[in-house]
C-alpha cells in the first residue's frame, strides 16, 4: 500500500498543528519523548521535525509533504511547492511577524539607524536580505535562544518572532520595523507533487486542512421565524450565500438556517429576537469547504 510522509511541526506549532488535524478529521497521538506520531490514517505515516528545519527535509525527499512558516522557507532558500497558506500559529489566527526590536531607551528610530550595528536573530539570511534591500550594512549573529534578553548587553537590536508582541514589552523592548510576516504554509516535496497518487492525497489534505480553519471563524445559526416575520428576520442575516428555509408543520412558521461569522453573533443574535425569531441555536462548525 502506498504511504505518504507527513512531517508535523515539533514545538511552539505542534499543539494548534494536531487541533487542527482534528478538526479536519485526522487524530494524531504523539506520545512523550516520541518523534513518531501515530495518526490513524493507514496511508500517512508520520515524523517530526521543527518548524525551523522541515522545509529542509521536504526539499531532499525524506518528508512528502509537512508543514512550516513562510519564514523558514526563506531562510533555507528551499526549494518546495507551496500547496496551501494556512493561516493559524500557536497563540492566534493572526500571521507571525519578524520584527527589528530594541532598548525602549535605544537611539535607534528607523531600519537606518542599524548601519553598523549588531543584531541577533534566528532569522538570519532573511534578516540580512531585508537589511541589504535597505542599503543598510550591520553584523548578523545567530541567536541560540532567549534572544529578548542580549540587548542592550550584547547586542544593539534584536529581530524576533511574535505574535503579540507581549514578550517584548515584558522585556522592554520596543518594535521598530517589521523584517517579514509569515503564515503557516502546507509544503510538498517535487518528486512527490509530481506523483498522482500523492498529489491528490496531498491536495485532499489541503482542503480538509483549510475546511477546518475557514470553519474556527464562523459559526451556524437556526431559528424559527413566523412567515409574517420573515422579511424583516432576512435583512438582519449575512451568511456565505442565502440562508436555508425549509417549512414547517404549522404553515404560519419557517425554519432558517445560515452560516456566519462568529465575530458578529453576539450583536445578531439580539436582533434576530428582536426582529421576530425565536428558538435559537448558534453551533460550532467543524470544517467550512468553499
Amino acid at each position: 500500500m502506498p504511504t505518504l510522509k507527513l512531517g508535523v511541526p515539533k514545538g511552539s506549532l505542534q499543539d494548534s498543528t494536531v487541533r487542527l488535524f482534528e478538526k479536519a478529521g485526522y487524530k494524531i497521538i504523539v506520545r512523550d519523548r516520541s518523534y513518531v506520531p501515530v495518526i490513524d490514517d493507514p496511508e500517512i505515516e508520520c515524523l517530526m521535525f521543527r518548524a525551523q528545519e522541515m522545509a529542509r527535509y521536504v526539499e531532499r525527499g525524506i518528508m512528502d509533504v509537512g508543514l512550516t512558516g513562510q519564514d523558514w522557507i526563506m531562510e533555507n532558500d528551499a526549494d518546495v511547492v507551496e500547496v496551501e497558506d494556512l493561516v493559524y500559529s500557536k497563540q492566534t489566527s493572526q500571521p507571525y511577524r519578524w520584527v527589528v526590536a530594541v532598548p525602549q531607551d535605544s537611539d535607534i528610530h528607523s531600519v537606518k539607524d542599524l548601519q553598523g550595528k549588531r543584531i541577533a536573530t534566528e532569522l538570519v539570511q532573511a534578516t540580512r536580505r531585508y537589511l541589504a534591500q535597505h542599503g543598510v550594512q550591520a553584523e548578523v549573529e545567530y541567536s541560540w535562544g532567549a534572544t529578548e534578553i542580549k540587548a542592550p548587553l550584547l547586542v544593539d537590536a534584536i529581530v524576533e518572532g511574535t505574535e503579540t508582541g507581549s514578550s517584548l514589552r515584558a522585556n522592554r523592548l520596543r518594535i521598530v520595523d517589521t523584517v517579514t510576516e509569515s503564515t503557516t504554509k502546507l509544503i510538498a516535496n517535487r518528486q512527490a507533487w509530481a506523483d498522482d497518487w500523492k498529489r491528490d492525497k496531498i491536495q485532499t489534505l489541503a482542503i480538509l486542512l483549510k475546511g477546518a480553519l475557514e470553519a474556527e471563524a464562523k459559526v451556524g445559526l437556526k431559528m424559527n421565524v413566523p412567515k409574517d416575520k420573515l422579511a424583516d428576520v432576512s435583512k438582519q442575516l449575512p451568511s456565505l450565500h442565502t440562508p436555508t428555509i425549509s417549512a414547517q408543520s404549522d404553515p404560519e412558521w419557517v425554519a432558517i438556517e445560515v452560516i456566519t461569522d462568529v465575530h458578529i453573533v453576539r450583536d445578531l443574535i439580539p436582533k434576530l429576537k428582536k426582529a421576530g425569531a425565536s428558538g435559537i441555536v448558534e453551533y460550532p462548525l467543524n470544517k467550512v469547504i468553499y
